[in-house]
């Protein structure tokens, strides 16, 4: 008897532990076939962004390619008719099991659980395991049950979790199952604004290119928009083009490779706490905040608009926000800048900058875009406290400090050189670059006012 495998944010062949249950089932039944399938609720397609609807395609293109072409794709509108469509092709393909990785995220959940019960109603059993992450949220725990709220202890206990070495792909013997009824890959909405490289061998050739640029140096180097110091891996990541303990099983105890572990960790920290706290990808998860008072009306608008469009004033902030825009990526340390901009300096709730990112970033991931929001909004777990107010200016000379990063996004303020850019105020000729929006030091007394009446109430 056949087997269909359901691919979800899981688009690679190699070290896909659900994948090599449905090759092994396959075998053991000895059809030695498999339907490979993507489902696209078209519903959900339409509300993402241009980019985002670009970022899903270039990656089911490059798993389409790695299957020989032998990606079935299937569309439809709405949950129900999403899970129709996998039983369809279950039983066309005489397939009495369909295999999938398990999702921990709320959106994740209700998909698996409805398509679950739609294909059990048709005699067809979904059969769950591993996960997205080395080690499965909800795994680590304290001795009495509870979860970890804070990221150093769960650390170390994630540590000790462990997780099991790569898988390689397990060799079929025999081609994958022809495609039955492909609809093809979803329509953008949009033409694409820049290119965007996806797929499993471009994330290991990405890692392969990190290991040897820049990741002894990562503890260094990591903080510097200005320079390649990251490793590149969250858009593989995110669509799951590559496997955590992939990266995992290569890093040693160079002081570079340890951090880089710890900013895996962050990742699946998060993801832990997004289980346990499924309205925290929308809602505040210290909830007084909530009652803080922000800025509200045509003013706020104005300014929100402002930051999304790169047009604050203040070079650091604004080369983040137009990086985003050319790019669909952020550099990390530029992430927190305008995340604190945004929350502090501007009032507002980080909510609407959680859904900017959220429409923009090739690399969305729920838990670490709405839990990384709240750590530099001080309302989330582990949090940054709220009084930890970035100084923009100050940022861009530390992590910019020639004003290479600066010059590269803002083509205005490119005549100037070195670390002047960072104040372009204080030079007669800016090129249109607008004044700032706000005076930091007055905003930064603002908010710190504003976390005291919270106190009070």
């Amino acid at each position: 008897m056949s087997q269909v495998f359901w691919f979800r944010r899981d688009l690679r062949l190699h070290d896909n532990v659900a994948l090599n249950a449905a090759i092994s089932a396959a075998i053991e039944d000895k059809s030695k076939k498999v339907a490979l399938t993507y489902l696209v609720d078209l519903d959900k397609f339409d509300c993402l962004s241009p980019v985002r609807q670009h970022s899903l395609v270039e990656s089911l293109d490059a798993l389409g390619a790695s299957a020989n072409r032998k990606l079935i794709i299937r569309q439809a509108r709405g949950l129900s008719n999403i899970a129709k469509e996998l039983v369809n092709l279950a039983t066309t393909a005489g397939a009495a099991l369909v295999h999938a990785t398990r999702a921990f995220d709320p959106e994740g959940i209700a998909e698996q659980n409805a398509v679950g019960l739609a294909l059990k109603e048709s005699g067809i059993f979904l059969k769950l395991v591993d996960s997205y992450y080395a080690v499965a949220p909800g795994t680590v725990r304290k001795p009495d049950g509870t979860q970890y709220k804070v990221y150093t202890p769960f650390y170390k206990n994630w540590l000790l979790a462990g997780w099991d070495s790569p898988q390689p792909l397990i060799d079929l013997g025999a081609d994958w199952f022809e495609p039955i009824d492909c609809h093809g890959r979803p329509t953008p909405s949009a033409p694409a604004l820049f290119e965007i490289k996806a797929g499993e061998a471009f994330a290991l050739r990405t890692f392969e290119r990190f290991k040897k640029r820049a990741l002894k140096d990562y503890n260094e180097l990591r903080n510097r928009a200005d320079l390649l110091g990251t490793s590149h891996l969250s858009h593989a990541l995110a669509h799951g083009e590559i496997h955590p303990r992939t990266i995992l099983a290569e890093l040693g105890d160079s002081d570079g490779e340890i951090v880089f572990a710890k900013e895996i960790a962050w990742r699946e920290f998060y993801a832990d706490v997004l289980w346990h706290h499924p309205n925290s990808l929308t809602q505040y998860y210290d909830a007084k905040f909530a009652n803080m008072r922000y800025d509200l009306g045509e003013e706020a608008d104005a300014k929100l608009q402002a930051w999304k469009e790169g047009r604050t004033g203040f070079p650091m902030v604004d080369a983040g926000m137009r990086q985003l825009i050319a790019d669909g990526w952020m550099h990390n340390r530029v992430r927190m800048i305008v995340a604190s901009f945004l929350v502090k300096d501007l009032h507002l709730e980080w909510q609407q900058g959680a859904k900017h990112f959220e429409d923009l970033l090739t690399d969305f991931d729920p838990a670490s875009n709405a839990h990384g929001w709240q750590w530099t909004a001080g309302c989330g777990t582990d949090a940054s406290p709220y009084y930890r107010v970035f100084n923009p200016i100050l940022q861009g000379y530390k992590f910019d400090p020639n004003g290479d990063y600066v010059r590269k996004y803002i083509p205005e303020l490119r005549h100037i050189e070195g670390a002047d850019v960072h104040e372009p105020w204080n030079l007669l000729n800016t090129n249109g670059y607008p004044a700032p929006i706000v005076d930091h030091s007055v905003e930064r007394d603002e908010a710190l006012a504003r976390l005291a009446e919270l106190k009070v109430q």
